[in-house]
């Protein structure tokens, strides 16, 4: 069964006493009684027994299908409904997912709050002048503006009645100045953001062709956010490696098996330059090991001492048969036999079981069929040399989990020896084990940090022969604390399984490999040099974590390790002795006491790097209140951050500390349903859509299938959307505010009477029809540089880190050019018009031609403002600016010819009186030169002698010397800040010891 998408399967089994029940005529005279735990959240724990034939059977997560589960290799089930509608698991795990806005956006909305403050005010100062006005209108009882004609209102001119006329005007002002607040920019900016994420959606750079899966922007409201991300949150396997185990190495008997070489083994030996030396003895050997490895999934093995059976000759022959027989054995696999070849493949719950069982097949112990009570192998007699078939009779299952860490099964062997055989961590194994069960135990943890070393994960395998008696007494109290439905139940399991898992006799231990991601080095490495930090967080052991970290290049030799760890002899002791406030007290004083010495660490040494591993229990304290500030304070000091052994609650509280401690913006990336939390917590989720589910694509805002495609997804798209998104915010107000404050200057000039400066129609069209499409034009398409050169140049991606192209004096700048605009559009054509003759009969301009002269003003200057500030120019993009333009015209001469009841002030206006008067052309030209040639100026000035980076960039790329690797690298030194991981780093580093070694050189000399 799988609930989300996983590949590996969930087994999912019948009670023993109902498999008889095979058809629907069986259920004829069926009764049972079923008592179960009541409706709760939990997916993988069920709690229930079923009463039948006056029989106690204990029900388990195995005998539950969820809602929603797709089943595989079972044509059909009987069953008995549980829960139904909301009292279903997966109903209970359906939370609302947590509202996400940007931080643009949020700033948007104050921006919003700052001009309607803005225009309540302005509002107000005319109402105050238009009251003062109205109040001294009269003189020897006439009216000094009889223009206005007051006589055709009763109140709004009437100096008997200024307060109330002033009141009137202020509600006048509101409606007439709204268009100071730019409503149409939340519906330009969600089409924008659409379309922009159609555009991630289609790129094809992040389409993964082995798996059929295109990056997916679940979301648009984050697009810019992309942009902007500070910390990123990583999960390790499926994430950061493949989820995809290979057995490679084991450790049998106190003997080391296998010659594989593990990634991290490579990544190590590039860093300390000296040549493997599994590497050198086994060059004979590579290409069989190439070969093997490409033909079997999951087994990447190669060790001719126990390999095509020659493991009989080895000297611990038993327990080389015993280890591999209990791989064969303790598991929960599915076995598949091919219809055509014959060929076993397996159905597993985990890529490491899928991975043990192949091994063992391999090795000659077939796992090949499995019934309820039954497990069956194909496995190599060493007495005759010949393959025999053997069942083994499944009588218990004591189940894996997080808080057990191990996983046993008893069987009873044809001869009827009872065993119990068990694989679990290192940490849980060995104090299990028997006094004459320890033979190996000191060469098998050496393997084991061998292969901890190596960046494999391991398994501790040992069993044990039980007695009938014993057993009985095991069974017994198993299966009544199985059939308890209280909420000790656990508890109680717990117990008898830690009965009967004792007195253990050491086999050996496995070890398998996850493979890194293709391209994940080199994708840490371009966000390294972005600017951008990057933590771990891994279930992991240390050792382990430390490895992968070394494989990846988020650390490098030389680089000072501050780990914060519990596994003190003094925290030793104490737990020992077991007393838990003692153990408490202790291990938040240590870890107190360790962060201090890495702060301390950190401000003696301003020019080293430095990187913080710190294990799930320490983590536990460092999250707690009062020591999680200083916590964060160290984690920021550092270039790489790794949590080992971390819970998906701890992930998620790591996440939201980030978020809230640094107030900048974190995106979580992670594969399962383990990082649910931690992509719900972060401002950003990016889901992989791997080999663990749906369950993290789910929750995620965007989804990708490989994590190497993030670099793409922030350096390019995320750039781009940020740039573009505060671009065309930072305009539409501009353009906003250029055509809101000529209507509030005019009203002035007219001494505040309420006259709009526009046709009414003029002012409805100005953000739908003649300025709103250059602005999505610009949101959509444009580009400070291309693809090529963001990922050239990652240090780009800063200018979103650092909100440089969002900033208050970013905003207040182009707020400050729209009021310069207005003021000269406004004095340039009153100047022009107030004294000069504009008809044959010497008659000055009238109200409808000013109107209709500014407006044509505004809509070029604005639009011609915005060819300014395109960087990437499309046909598109042409035909929205100047069509904007040309629509205008056309609209005045459509306009104007309706008859005079409807068309009111714009009656034949261009027709008859603009476009015959040369003055009026005059005019628009020399205001739009006017009021562009400063901000022309000033662009031409800063790109020349004071360029941002992205200015640096596009010079490269207009001079023609994007390959030229000594400029480039001059540009690159322009970086806000040096980079301390990746790959660049380590070849910084080299660089500099070289040259420092060479100048040491030179002055010895």
């Amino acid at each position: 069964m799988n609930l989300d998408g996983e590949t590996n399967l969930k087994l999912k089994q019948s009670l023993e006493a109902t498999s008889i029940f095979q058809s629907d005529s069986s259920f004829k005279d069926f009764k049972a009684i079923i008592r179960c735990e009541d409706p709760n959240a939990s997916l993988y724990s069920f709690v229930g027994s079923m009463e039948h034939d006056d029989k106690q059977y204990p029900l388990s997560p195995q005998q539950l299908l969820l809602r929603d589960s797709k089943l595989r290799n079972t044509d059909y089930v009987y069953g008995a409904v549980i829960f139904t509608g909301h009292d279903t698991k997966v109903m209970q795990n359906a939370t609302s997912p947590p509202s996400k806005r940007s931080k643009i956006e949020r700033k948007m909305d104050k921006i919003i709050y700052l001009l309607l403050s803005a225009l309540v005010l302005i509002s107000a100062v005319g109402s105050i002048f238009f009251g003062i006005a109205t109040h001294d209108d009269l003189e020897d009882g006439k009216m000094k503006r009889w223009y206005l004609r007051p006589d055709q209102s009763k109140i709004y001119f009437d100096p008997n009645r200024a307060p109330a006329a002033a009141v009137l005007h202020f509600l006048t002002a509101m409606i007439l100045y709204g268009y100071f607040i730019p409503i149409s920019l939340y519906v330009s900016i969600e089409i924008v953001k659409v379309l922009q994420a159609i555009f991630i959606n289609q790129d094809i750079q992040m389409y993964h062709e082995e798996s059929d899966k295109p990056a997916h922007a679940r979301t648009s409201n984050l697009n810019e956010e992309l942009g902007q991300v500070d910390t990123i949150l990583s999960d390790k396997t499926g994430t950061l490696t493949c989820n995809s185990m290979e057995f490679i190495k084991c450790s049998i008997a106190g003997t080391a098996y296998g010659h594989g070489v593990t990634e991290v083994e490579r990544a190590m030996t590039r860093t300390k330059g000296t040549p493997l030396i599994n590497e050198l003895d086994d060059e004979d050997h590579e290409e069989n090991h190439v070969d093997a490895k490409s033909a079997i999934k999951g087994f990447n093995f190669e060790d001719r001492r126990i390999m095509n059976q020659n493991w009989v000759n080895e000297p611990h022959a038993d327990a080389i048969q015993k280890f591999f027989r209990l791989l064969a054995i303790c598991h929960t696999c599915i076995p598949e036999a091919d219809k055509d070849s014959g060929k076993i493949s397996y159905e597993a719950e985990s890529p490491d079981e899928a991975a043990f069982v192949i091994a063992a097949r391999e090795l000659g112990f077939e796992f090949y069929q499995r019934t309820q009570t039954s497990i069956s192998l194909h496995e190599l007699d060493p007495m005759s040399g010949r393959t025999v078939e053997r069942s083994y009779r499944l009588l218990n299952i004591l189940e894996f989990s997080s808080s057990r860490k191990r996983m046993s099964v008893i069987v009873q062997d044809e001869e009827g020896k009872l065993l119990l055989l068990s694989k679990g961590a290192d940490s849980v194994m060995f104090e299990r084990l028997a006094k004459n069960g320890r033979e190996f135990e000191e060469k098998t943890k050496e393997h084991l940090n061998e292969y901890a070393d190596a960046g494999l994960r391991t398994l501790v395998l040992a069993y044990r022969e039980l007695d009938e008696e014993e057993y009985m007494t095991f069974n017994k109290k198993f299966m009544a604390a199985k059939n308890l439905v209280s909420a000790d139940r656990d508890e109680k399991i717990e117990e008898a399984a830690d009965m009967i898992e004792r007195d253990l006799i050491l086999l050996g231990a496995t070890a398998v490999e996850d493979k890194l991601q293709v391209g994940v080095p080199e994708c840490i490495d371009k966000l390294a040099q972005a600017g951008i930090k990057i933590w771990v967080l891994t279930g992991d052991k240390m050792e382990t974590a430390i490895n992968i970290g070394f494989s990846c290049s988020l650390l490098r030799q030389g680089m000072n390790q501050i780990i914060i760890t519990l596994e003190t002899p003094e925290i030793i002791g104490l737990v020992k002795s077991g007393n838990k406030d003692a153990i408490a007290k202790a291990s938040k004083d240590s870890v107190i006491h360790q962060i201090r010495e890495g702060r301390k660490l950190i401000s003696s040494s301003s020019a080293e790097s430095f990187a913080l591993i710190i294990d799930g229990k320490s983590l536990t304290y460092a999250l707690e209140d009062g020591v999680k500030d200083m916590f964060l304070q160290l984690a920021i000091g550092c270039a790489s951050v790794i949590c080992c052994r971390s819970s998906p609650i701890q992930k998620a509280l790591v996440t939201r500390l980030v978020k809230t401690g640094t107030r900048k913006v974190t995106l979580a990336i992670g594969d399962g349903a383990n990082d649910v939390g931690m992509l719900q917590e972060a401002d950003i989720g990016v889901g992989i859509s791997g080999a663990e589910g749906m369950q993290a694509v789910m929750s995620s805002d965007v989804a990708i299938a490989q994590f190497r495609f993030l670099e793409r997804l922030l350096l390019v798209h995320g750039h781009w959307c940020y740039r573009r998104i505060s671009s065309m915010i930072c305009y539409f107000f501009y353009k906003n505010i250029t055509f809101g404050l000529t209507l509030f200057l005019f009203e002035a000039y007219a001494s505040f009477s309420g006259q709009p400066a526009y046709n009414d129609w003029f002012m409805s069209f100005y953000n739908v029809f003649f300025t709103s499409l250059p602005v999505i034009a610009l949101g959509v398409f444009d580009q400070d540089v291309s693809a090529r050169f963001c990922l050239k140049f990652p240090m780009l991606y800063q200018e979103g880190v650092q909100n440089v192209l969002f900033s208050w004096t970013r905003l207040l700048s182009w707020m400050f050019n729209g009021i310069l605009n207005a003021i000269a559009i406004l004095f340039f054509c009153t100047s022009a018009f107030q004294h000069q003759a504009f008809r044959k009969g010497g008659e000055v301009v009238g109200f409808e031609v000013l109107g209709a002269t500014m407006y044509t003003c505004v809509v070029w200057v604005v639009n011609c403002q915005m060819a300014l500030s395109v960087s990437y120019f499309t046909l598109i993009q042409h035909i929205f600016i100047w069509g904007g333009v040309a629509l205008w015209y056309l609209f005045l001469l459509v306009y104007g010819a309706i008859i005079p009841t409807i068309s009111t002030t714009a009656f034949m206006v261009f027709v008859e009186a603009l476009a015959p008067a040369p003055s009026y052309w005059i005019v628009t030209l020399f205001v739009v030169l006017a009021t562009l040639i400063p901000y022309f100026a000033f662009a031409a000035i800063q790109m020349r002698f004071f360029p941002m980076y992205h200015n640096m960039v596009q010079w490269i790329r207009l001079e023609g010397r994007a390959d030229d690797p000594e400029y480039c690298q001059v540009v690159r030194q322009r970086s806000v800040r040096p980079t301390t991981v990746g790959v660049s780093a380590r070849l910084d580093k080299v660089s500099q010891l070289i040259t420092r070694k060479v100048h040491h050189a030179v002055h010895s000399l």
